[in-house]
């Protein structure tokens, strides 16, 4: 059995945007395509009804292609225990108030056991401060904890 991996809309985005001109966002839209080529056949990818909202969301072109890229994937329910650990981890300081629906990413992959939750969000869910903070808040609730990545990290296992 593979790995599950919940895929964060960011990677999407990524994957499916013009290719940018500034050194590093370039950079990780080309380690995510070549991440999204490899990665059906060493894990097993989900995404919520949050990521295909979130995706949906601005220019019309660009929503298309995220949209076609997601067409296929497995959806992760978005239960009432994910929506209640996404309030907890609000109330306990674990992710801003101001990202209800960060929270709802990391509760969707904790919930359903993931044990990776791949994304290019540094702010609130990559980043080493962000994720410390995360890892250490969701141990102390008891919640399983799902290894927040990028898809360059991926790779790399």
């Amino acid at each position: 059995m593979k790995p599950l991996v919940y895929v964060e809309t960011s990677v999407i985005s990524y994957l499916t945007a013009r290719t940018s001109g500034h050194l590093v966002t370039a950079a990780r839209q080309a380690w995510t395509s070549e991440w999204w080529e490899i990665a059906p056949s060493h894990w097993d990818l989900r995404i919520s009804a949050l990521v295909i909202r979130e995706a949906a969301r601005g220019d019309s072109q660009a929503a298309q292609r995220r949209l076609a890229a997601l067409a296929s994937m497995a959806i992760i329910e978005i239960t009432e225990e994910s929506q209640i650990l996404a309030r907890r981890l609000i109330e306990i300081g674990a992710v801003p108030a101001s990202e209800p629906e960060d929270a709802l990413h990391i509760a969707v992959a904790s919930v359903s056991n993931a044990e990776f939750l791949v994304t290019w969000n540094f702010a609130h869910l990559a980043g080493p401060g962000a994720k410390m903070k995360l890892q250490n808040h969701l141990r102390e609730i008891g919640a399983h904890i799902p290894l927040l990545t990028t898809p360059e990290e991926l790779m790399e296992s």
